[in-house]
């Protein structure tokens, strides 16, 4: 599902950053949605969502954090991710 607001509700500067990065990577391979998401709510999904992420992957666990990383990866391509 395509959320209207993640892929068009970005500010000027956002939108211009998220060119040039479309520019750097070629016509082949669009912007991730995470990137999109991370850019249309900063406040929410930038440093809040990376601290609490950074938190769930390096605190002390049961599973090391090669075992979360192969986790996320099974996720990721379950969902068809590609990162």
């Amino acid at each position: 599902m395509r959320l209207k607001n993640v892929e068009l509700g970005h500010s000027q500067a956002q939108k211009r950053l998220l060119e040039h990065m479309q520019v750097m990577r070629g016509e082949h391979l669009p912007v991730p949605d995470v990137i999109r998401t991370l850019l249309y709510r900063p406040d929410l999904f930038g440093t809040p969502f990376s601290n609490c992420l950074e938190e769930a992957m390096h605190k002390p666990s049961e599973w090391s954090i090669g075992e979360r990383e192969l986790f996320a990866t099974f996720v990721s391509s379950k969902n068809r991710c590609a990162f």
